[in-house]
């Protein structure tokens, strides 16, 4: 899952940063890559009808003629789920007490239907400077990078003082779905085990010009948690109205769910985040987040910044209404209605407390509130390690001279929500970047800029040597 048009209103501040790259000459390594990026957003992955075991496969098929030998690669699935495999890929470092380094990415892609689309989801075109399928951005650019890098490494005869792991799994887009991050975190731990891991969740911005925002690092995420919320009783004839109505019960408490604010508050990573940011927005708004960072109770200078979406996605706590259903019959009062709220919770309170706390929002004992399917505990964030964020950042800033470099938390949620709980700090670090609409992320027509594609490949190759070796 990328993260959002994070920042967009900063666009107008960094009009003198040069455009986006065009895309680089077509070498023969690259024209390789474009050819292992097109097989691998080709193959469908979505659930209903996709295999992610085939995708991990032909993966494997070229890290195995790039060299890798049989011990190398393990692939891995459980009888129950036999088209949501995955595979685990190991670069033998130097010194055998040096703690690897984990890559991951996720195989699976949102569902995509051919008719609502302008081109075929599942064949990648390359049209209008951008490449345009179901998962070029999300996650199949990144999975697609890590084959590749291994691949390089492993063609100039490179041997990384740290060993370094690429772990391709399925199962991150769909709640519920046997999830392979899980799975090898809680089965095969030993396999994947690592200093860190690099994951998607990072990345930056491009204003509408095509120049660059801000370039970001996910240091944790919110836990991402749905909740059900159903009214029941007798019902009856439309004609013979009665005050114990099952929609209004669920209306008022929807309503009031709306009307609730959560309280701010800020971690390490938010804090920190919110300091850099304060440069770039406005004086109004520079204001309002230097005195919200002194007391988070500050009302005023909340209400101004929660216009803001993204700013205020990461604020707090935060509970929205998503589906309802309701009633049976057009002349008949409604037996039962029902109505899910996914709520993105910030680090540190669980999902039972703020069922609680809609419980006591809502003071209605005729709503009944239920947490539906858990995809995860929640999740601490990973320290703001230098280890980790300086040659990250170090390289974006070569790479990107004057881009802002912020530290991110997403509002969840990724495959990372996994892993740091088992002792695998996990950062989303991509060198991606964004357009504002969000590239069609789970939308219609996803795409993403090729010079973008390239040029993040090029990133997580350099930084992928510096871990190896640092």
């Amino acid at each position: 899952m990328k993260p959002g048009k994070v920042l967009a209103a900063t666009a107008a501040l960094v009009l003198s940063l040069p455009v986006w790259a065009d895309t680089p000459a077509m070498t023969p390594d690259l024209v390789a890559f474009r050819a292992l990026y097109k097989e691998l957003v080709e193959t469908n992955t979505t659930l209903s009808s996709g295999s992610c075991t085939l995708a991990a496969q032909r993966m494997g098929a070229h890290l195995k003629a790039a060299g890798f030998s049989d011990s190398d690669l393990h692939f891995f699935s459980v009888p129950e789920h036999p088209k949501e495999g995955g595979v685990v890929a190991i670069l033998a470092g130097r010194d055998p007490k040096a703690r690897s380094v984990l890559m991951l990415a996720h195989l699976d892609v949102v569902e995509a239907k051919r008719e609502d689309w302008t081109r075929d989801p599942f064949v990648l075109v390359e049209e209008n400077g951008n490449f345009y399928a179901r998962g070029v951005a999300d996650d199949k650019e990144m999975a697609a990078i890590w084959v590749d890098t291994l691949v390089r490494f492993k063609q100039e005869g490179y041997q990384p003082k740290h060993a370094l792991k690429l772990a391709l799994t399925c199962g991150e887009e769909t709640s519920g779905a046997f999830n392979g991050a899980e799975y090898l975190a809680t089965h095969e731990h030993a396999l994947i085990d690592a200093a860190f891991a690099l994951n998607e969740g990072g990345g930056g911005l491009l204003d509408e010009h095509g120049k660059p925002v801000f370039q970001g690092i996910q240091v944790g995420e919110k836990l991402s948690q749905n909740y059900t919320l159903e009214v029941t009783n007798r019902g009856g004839h439309s004609s013979r109205p009665l005050p114990d109505n099952a929609i209004y019960h669920l209306a008022n408490a929807l309503a009031k769910i709306q009307a609730h604010q959560f309280a701010v508050t800020f971690n390490e990573t938010t804090r920190d985040y919110f300091t850099r940011l304060i440069p770039t927005r406005t004086p109004e708004e520079q204001k309002a987040l230097t005195e919200l960072l002194k007391d988070p109770s500050n009302e005023p200078a909340r209400a101004l910044l929660e216009h803001d979406p993204d700013v205020n996605s990461i604020l707090h706590t935060n509970c929205v209404a998503t589906m309802l259903n309701a009633g049976h019959a057009t002349n008949a009062l409604p037996q039962r209605a029902n109505a899910n709220v996914n709520c993105r919770i910030f680090p540190g309170t669980s999902a039972e407390t703020v069922r609680q706390t809609l419980e006591q929002v809502i003071a209605d004992a005729s709503v009944h509130v239920s947490l539906r399917e858990v995809r995860n505990a929640p999740a601490p964030p990973p320290p703001l390690d230098p280890k980790v964020l300086g040659p990250a950042e170090k390289l974006a800033s070569e790479m990107w001279p004057g881009t802002p470099q912020l530290r991110l938390m997403s509002a969840g949620a990724t495959d990372g929500a996994f892993l740091t709980p088992v002792g695998i700090p996990t950062y989303g670090i991509s060198g991606d970047y964004g357009d504002p609409d969000g590239n069609g992320v789970h939308g219609l027509n996803e795409y993403l800029r090729v010079s973008v594609v390239y040029q993040c490949r090029d990133y997580l190759y350099r930084l992928m040597k510096i871990y190896g070796d640092q």
